[in-house]
């Protein structure tokens, strides 16, 4: 080996061992290259997006609170929430009926961690199957062997055991439902232990007015909120009838389209301002794990400008989305952080909305 390559190793080999020292041991920060989880920070965790960036970044992995950020003080409609499409069906998730499944996958955590990590919104599908209520992701009403997940109960459960141990967090179903056996979900809802924080019908505003305070539904415990699809529930069950309540724009490939935000044919008119909660969907009817990271970065944040004028100038939210935690970086977390900040205060983020806050996200035209 001659002298020069000898002299540059000795230059370049210190220079690669200090930018590593630099960035290891929970000191990376958001978007800095990365190994391994343990080199990023709180809230944040390594991953691989070829899609959107070469090698491995710190990215988000955590919700904002805003409610211990800011405060608990205004009506829940005043607040935006991640929400998680098919919550249930999780990559991996072991097959109880000894088949191999055949179906979508929409998610890679457990519902646990998703709650864990500040998802507030779970979407789940209830079906009649093997004689109880079952979380399936399968086609014409129907749960088979191929296209089961779990006993309902199962999930249930930890969302109780999350509830239970977070007292002052706040939890929303969505069931896409297809149970018809009579009091099939209160039934299981009961044996789960949910009903003790169950959120009465009776306190939901009907023509489009406030909900009640955060910090009052938390002091009487109500901290479950569960919509179904089937509107006899309503009134046979006590389960809110998803469509009285909230608006919610085409899922799928259908509710992509750049520029355009359509309402879901069961949801009336997403400026329709006689219900209080706007629901956003942002997945792809095929979800394609690999381009998820780029789809919940750019594209979300787009989609929600184009619904907000869609429906009636409201911030949505619940904004739903696949593999939750697949990014460029700040992906479906700033996305919420984006519409805390519009909901309460007017600004891009909701670190702005801090009293005494020097955040550049706050524009001049507030909308």
């Amino acid at each position: 080996m001659g002298s020069l390559p000898c002299f540059l190793l000795v230059i370049i080999l210190p220079l690669c061992y200090c930018v590593d020292a630099a960035c290891s041991n929970g000191k990376c920060k958001l978007n800095d290259e990365c190994s391994s989880n343990g080199d990023c920070g709180t809230g944040l965790y390594c991953f691989s997006c070829p899609h959107g960036f070469s090698g491995s970044r710190c990215v988000r992995s955590s919700v904002t609170d805003q409610f211990k950020l800011i405060n608990n003080s205004l009506p829940f409609n005043k607040y935006a929430f991640l929400t998680t499409h098919n919550s249930f069906a999780i990559d991996g998730e072991p097959s109880n009926r000894r088949v191999h499944r055949v179906t979508i996958i929409n998610q890679e955590d457990s519902v646990t961690q998703q709650l864990k990590n500040g998802v507030r919104g779970l979407m789940l599908d209830t079906y009649d199957f093997d004689g109880d209520v079952w979380l399936c992701h399968s086609f014409g009403g129907h749960c088979h062997d191929i296209t089961a997940f779990e006993p309902a109960i199962d999930t249930l459960k930890e969302v109780a055991a999350f509830l239970s141990a977070n007292p002052e967090e706040i939890v929303t179903l969505i069931l896409e439902d297809y149970v018809k056996t009579p009091k099939g979900l209160t039934r299981v809802f009961t044996e789960a232990g949910l009903m003790k924080f169950w959120f009465p019908v009776t306190r939901m505003p009907k023509k489009g007015g406030d909900w009640p305070l955060v910090r009052d539904m938390v002091a009487k415990n109500q901290r479950l909120l569960v919509f179904t699809s089937i509107k006899s529930k309503e009134q046979s069950e006590g389960i809110a009838y998803q469509w009285n309540y909230m608006v919610e724009n085409q899922y799928g490939d259908g509710g992509r389209k750049a520029g355009r935000c359509p309402n879901r044919k069961e949801s009336s008119p997403l400026d329709d301002m006689s219900k209080s909660l706007v629901l956003i969907n942002y997945f792809r009817t095929i979800p394609l794990k690999p381009i998820t990271c780029k789809d919940n970065s750019g594209g979300l944040v787009d989609k929600l400008k184009t619904c907000h004028g869609a429906a009636g100038n409201r911030w949505a939210n619940y904004v739903a989305v696949d593999y939750y935690k697949r990014s460029e970086g700040g992906g479906s977390f700033k996305a919420v952080d984006k519409l805390n900040g519009k909901l309460l205060c007017g600004c891009d983020d909701v670190h702005a909305c801090v009293p005494g806050s020097t955040s550049q996200a706050c524009s001049a035209q507030k909308t």
